[in-house]
């Protein structure tokens, strides 16, 4: 029989990964697919909006600028640090808040639309993760993800991550949210209808060694498995991203651009 899974240890050694380099770098770069999460969302003027494990802010941005009244939330303090700034240097009024997605310090049906672009998809309990975001969103509301794909670019870079440094046993792949099987799993007990759209995000880098540095270099999850892979095995997940990255680029020769595949959901509260 497998021992429980320690939820609580496995955070702790999550939120160091996430605090480690800085995700601002490349959470930045991802902007869009907040733009396209609020517009797919609908959402209005005055509507109380909830960033859950919102990084540095791209859906708490995008919610503000449509004129919401939104909490940005996140385990990582650092992390919402980079998103006030952002919202002080474009004169938003948003609120900050330290908060696990798990444990929701919010009254129930406190929110009309719930937001999360690639930050939920991380926790490491996903049914609870799910409850506390039904939870907290009022019936009629809405809830709004933006999830990897296992099929796409990240879920294959987790995929090449997992063969030099396996994670841990018991706890379900972050990209199974970027399935639709799995979203109804979680949430149609409390979902009047879930809609999800494939969408494509491009990364663009230099070259595929550019892409390997900024990520080991910012990049938390990147960062912290080439920090605890001995030399060797860093080299050869170097060489299994550079292969992965070569073969996925369309920009030729002379720079690099690799579509990942998402899921855009849009989930009606019941």
């Amino acid at each position: 029989m497998n021992a429980p899974t320690d939820f609580i240890a496995l955070k702790t050694r999550q939120q160091a990964a996430w605090a480690s380099g800085d995700y601002a770098v490349i959470g930045t770069t991802l902007q869009l697919v907040g733009e396209s999460l609020a517009e797919a969302c609908d959402l209005r003027w005055d509507e109380r909006v909830l960033d859950v494990a919102a990084g540095n802010g791209n859906a708490t941005l995008a919610a503000a600028r449509r004129g919401a009244r939104v909490t940005s939330t996140d385990y990582v303090p650092t992390l919402l640090e980079r998103g006030a700034e952002r919202a002080q240097a474009e004169r938003l009024d948003v609120q900050f808040q330290v908060a696990d997605v798990e444990e929701l310090p919010f009254d129930d049906a406190s929110f009309d639309v719930v937001l999360s672009t690639f930050g939920v998809m991380f926790a490491p309990d996903h049914a609870r993760s799910a409850a506390e975001m039904a939870r907290v969103c009022r019936p009629g509301g809405r809830i709004g993800l933006a999830n990897w794909t296992p099929e796409g670019f990240i879920g294959q870079l987790f995929k090449t991550l997992g063969r030099q440094l396996p994670p841990p046993a018991g706890v379900q792949p972050p990209s199974l949210w970027g399935t639709e099987a799995h979203l109804r799993e979680l949430f149609g007990p409390t979902a009047a209808k879930i809609d999800a759209t494939p969408r494509l995000f491009n990364f663009r880098y230099r070259s595929a060694a550019h892409f390997i540095d900024v990520f080991r270099t910012w990049y938390g999850p990147v960062h912290k498995a080439f920090a605890a892979l001995p030399p060797d095995k860093a080299q050869a997940l170097e060489s299994d991203l550079t292969e992965l990255l070569n073969r996925l680029n369309r920009g030729g020769p002379t720079a690099l651009v690799v579509p990942s595949e998402y899921l855009e959901i849009v989930i009606t509260r019941r």
